[in-house]
């Protein structure tokens, strides 16, 4: 998908310290509008921390992020909301609010106090459940649900702002591998319809198959950048995870999983 030059999530020359130490150093990348984006790399990396960044929650030392040409720092609490939406990681909820009514506070950004849902937010909120394969789950209280089961909901709620760009925390964590497989192909299908996804992830398979471009991050800075093919390269797996991988193909797609540590380790 074309986009106009200044289109796309813009991160450029970040920094962040954290504690008194250096998480992130010069770190930039970018997400076009229709990408996929995985953002790799071993435990430490400072993947979540870069995330969080983009997203304000963390403040950055230095560096600039910007959203459509627009400098992130100069949008409204609401502009941002409304621009980027999050799939945190494991998120505890602590609210005994049923499923649906989790799934329509994503909707919050675009009404305006004690405004009530619409029909069109409804729409939206059954549509976003029912492919999450969470729509089941609505009249359950989110409290009771199961790690998996409440990690679609989230991802349902963030699917929900329909913001143009979504970013997204190891959300395959705490799935079983047929959910696992479903959420990314969400992430293709959200992807298909113009929004760019960024996605913190640790399954190198997962990052070869469903990404267009990945971002490896290695001690807090940026080791390599650019197609999957052009990235997971075996000198860059073993510089950045200190592993060897097996590499195959099946039914027309390409895997790999690491099979040893590096000798010395």
């Amino acid at each position: 998908m074309n986009a106009a030059p200044d289109m796309g999530l813009k991160v450029q020359g970040l920094g962040v310290t954290l504690g008194g130490r250096e998480i992130l150093s010069k770190v930039s990348f970018g997400v076009k509008p229709g990408q996929v984006v995985g953002l790799i790399g071993a435990n430490g990396a400072g993947k979540s921390t870069a995330l969080k960044a983009v997203l304000d929650i963390l403040h950055a030392d230095y560096g600039t992020i910007k959203i459509d040409g627009a400098n992130l720092n100069a949008l409204s609490a609401k502009e941002r909301a409304t621009k980027l939406a999050y799939v945190p990681q494991g998120a505890p909820v602590h609210w005994p609010l049923t499923a649906e009514r989790i799934v329509g506070l994503g909707r919050t950004p675009h009404l305006n106090p004690w405004q009530e849902l619409s029909g069109k937010d409804q729409k939206i909120i059954e549509d976003v459940m029912t492919a999450t394969d969470c729509w089941h789950l609505r009249e359950r209280t989110v409290t009771t649900l199961s790690g998996g089961e409440r990690s679609r909901v989230l991802l349902a709620r963030a699917m929900a702002v329909g913001a143009p760009y979504l970013l997204a925390d190891e959300p395959t964590a705490s799935l079983d591998p047929l959910h696992q497989l479903q959420v990314m192909d969400i992430m293709r299908d959200v992807a298909a319809r113009g929004v760019g996804v960024l996605i913190v992830m640790h399954d190198l398979s997962f990052a070869l198959r469903f990404c267009d471009h990945l971002v490896l991050l290695h001690e807090g800075s940026v080791l390599a950048d650019g197609t999957p093919d052009d990235v997971l390269t075996d000198a860059n797996l073993e510089k950045a995870f200190g592993v060897r991988v097996t590499r195959w193909t099946g039914g027309g797609e390409q895997f790999l999983a690491p099979h040893r540590a590096r000798s010395g380790l």
